[in-house]
């Protein structure tokens, strides 16, 4: 058993997915730390090295093997679904749940940590806005795909993180 979290960047991923793997008692792979820890590098040095395409060749590798993994949940990257058969992959491998978030707190979550994100590191809050905006759309297509559509509010406590968690684990019904 397989629990695939997906949804744009900013949208809880890693938050929930945490907390959700220790009420399961499940492990937890967040696929870019996986992917820093396997090439000892960050995910912005391995952009600026190989480029989208080649960052997204190795996302796929790394999907695909730890599709095999059990009892898991995984966050995916905000672009992993979007690319190859990845979602088509996640689908057949577990569940796949789309955490999807309103735009402004996307935003506000993006600008807290841009540094760590590649594909806006360098730009202004209303860049941010416009990418967010641009590429939701995008990206639904894909994410939509999900076997559940999880609405994410707010993320502000541990309390709301939990109540929240403990809502979509009612939802899963494991």
């Amino acid at each position: 058993m397989r629990i695939f979290l997906l949804g744009f960047m900013g949208a809880g991923k890693t938050t929930i997915g945490l907390i959700l793997s220790k009420k399961l008692n499940w492990s937890f792979i967040d696929v870019d730390l996986f992917i820093e820890n396997r090439f000892h590098k960050t995910i912005v040095e391995i952009f600026d090295e190989k480029g989208e395409n080649g960052f997204r060749e190795i996302e796929r590798r790394v999907l695909q093997e730890i599709s095999g993994f059990e009892k898991i949940v995984v966050s995916t990257g905000g672009g992993l679904p979007c690319f190859f058969d990845n979602m088509e992959l996640m689908n057949k491998s577990g569940i796949t749940i789309y955490l999807k978030s309103n735009t402004s707190d996307l935003i506000k979550r993006m600008c807290f940590d841009k540094q760590k994100r590649p594909l806006i590191r360098d730009k202004s809050k209303e860049e941010i806005r416009d990418f967010v905006e641009i590429n939701l759309i995008k990206r639904e297509q894909f994410y939509k795909r999900a076997e559940i559509v999880f609405d994410v509010p707010s993320l502000n406590t541990k309390k709301e993180i939990d109540e929240l968690v403990d809502e979509l684990l009612i939802k899963l019904s494991v």
